[in-house]
């Protein structure tokens, strides 16, 4: 069994499906591929089903609504961990996370719980964006450290690999976010468990086709969800338990 998942949700990327898969095989060969496509009217679904019959590592997740970032990766997580992958990651189809940070990213949480790739750490690097979205991206994550003590520089990025016992661990149908808070909220209960956490430095470039998904309802979302976590922490701003390792080097809360 293959121990390396890439799970990509999907809403209207029909021009970028493809050329991300063969982006990510060509660094990785020996990964597999996750589509979770939220029914896009675009024929993305079409399209990647195709890809499916030509290629056995690519694999497709079809859903029947448009419901939600956070709700497509938790069945993305469920389907993974019915099938055994020891890495699982989250990634965007647009390109904006580069595959060829897959290696590094991989390598980091084979001894780590979790591996993010921060787009801050050791400075800033984010290509394309506006002044006002990479101020309200910074600010975000100062917001959520002050707030929650979540010690990471980038708690909102979305590409990252989980060691199957994260997700084990955490309750994911206790997961309420649905945005881009949603990546808040599973980063801090990774944390509270006592999982490790490490941030490896990736390069952030703003989507080459497509329309980005930001709203003023995630931005909304993304305001609240950070005190209802430090509420469910019962105030505390602190891992909870101690870490231990297993066998393979792996630490994580027991």
């Amino acid at each position: 069994m293959n121990d390396t998942l890439i799970i990509i949700p999907t809403y209207n990327e029909a021009p970028n499906a493809e050329p991300i898969a063969e982006a990510v095989l060509s660094v990785v060969p020996d990964v597999h591929i996750l589509f979770v496509d939220d029914n896009s009217p675009d024929g993305t679904g079409d399209l990647i089903d195709a890809m499916v019959q030509r290629d056995e590592r690519i694999h497709v997740l079809h859903r029947t609504e448009k419901n939600g970032l956070g709700r497509a990766y938790i069945a993305g997580f469920k389907w993974a961990l019915e099938r055994d992958y020891e890495l699982i990651f989250e990634m965007d189809a647009d390109f904006s996370h580069n595959p060829k940070d897959i290696p590094a990213m991989r390598e980091a949480a084979k001894t780590a719980g979790l591996a993010i790739g921060s787009r801050y750490i050791g400075g800033v690097r984010v290509i394309n964006w506006p002044l006002h979205r990479l101020i309200l991206s910074r600010g975000a994550g100062v917001y959520v450290k002050l707030i929650t003590g979540l010690p990471l520089t980038d708690p909102t990025g979305g590409y990252k690999c989980f060691h199957r016992c994260v997700l084990q661990t955490i309750n994911l149908d206790r997961i309420v976010s649905n945005g881009y808070s949603f990546q808040v909220e599973l980063n801090h209960q990774a944390w509270r468990i006592g999982c490790k956490i490490v941030e490896v430095p990736i390069v952030f470039e703003e989507r080459q086709s497509g329309t980005s998904k930001m709203s003023n309802k995630i931005i909304f979302e993304a305001l609240w969800i950070v005190w209802r976590l430090l509420l469910r922490a019962k105030l505390r701003r602190r891992q909870t338990c101690s870490v231990t390792a297993d066998t393979s080097g792996f630490h994580c809360c027991q």
